[in-house]
């Protein structure tokens, strides 16, 4: 038997994250996920998924993602159901979130909120000296020492490049 989801979509609000009697972390959000087709006057639908995600990688989704946010969710379907205050039976469906993947840098225009990373622990610290940011104020100033700028042109000039046989790989 398998249960098995994997979507990419995009949060129609903020997460929401609460805390169970005991200590657990527990997020839920719903995810706009555009359908791959569209309807008779040609216009795109999409499906509003509710998924929920638990501990540690609940707080991370809730800290990273946002109103707009770009995510993928790898997880399974559940289904529960429980009395509700008029005494009736309500059933509900939902993806249990097993991983979810920030799609987007932080800030981006659909609303940003990751880092292109899963929500397993925080997210990872960049190398020292990679130069496209991470670590402290002085790392970030000087860490693009040995690379050249994009608008320095390096084989400006001279019109043609002097190689040796011995310098080609081939």
């Amino acid at each position: 038997m398998m249960n098995r989801v994997v979507l990419v979509g995009r949060l129609t609000k903020d997460p929401d994250l609460r805390y169970t009697p005991s200590g657990v972390a527990v997020a839920t959000f719903t995810l706009a996920v555009n359908r791959a087709f569209s309807n008779q006057q040609g216009e795109r639908e999409a499906d509003f998924i509710n998924c929920v995600v638990w501990r540690k990688p609940a707080e991370n989704v809730a800290n990273f993602l946002k109103k707009g946010s770009l995510a993928g969710v790898d997880g399974r379907i559940q289904t529960r159901n429980y009395e509700g205050q008029d005494g009736k039976r309500v059933y509900v469906t939902e993806i249990v979130a097993e991983s979810v993947q920030f799609l987007e840098p932080k800030g981006a225009s659909g609303g940003g909120g990751g880092r292109g990373n899963d929500f397993y622990g925080a997210p990872p610290m960049e190398p020292q000296g990679n130069p496209f940011g991470g670590g402290n104020q002085n790392q970030r100033q000087n860490s693009n020492q040995g690379f050249t700028k994009v608008n320095d042109d390096p084989f400006a000039g001279s019109g043609q490049i002097d190689i040796s046989d011995d310098d080609l790989p081939f």
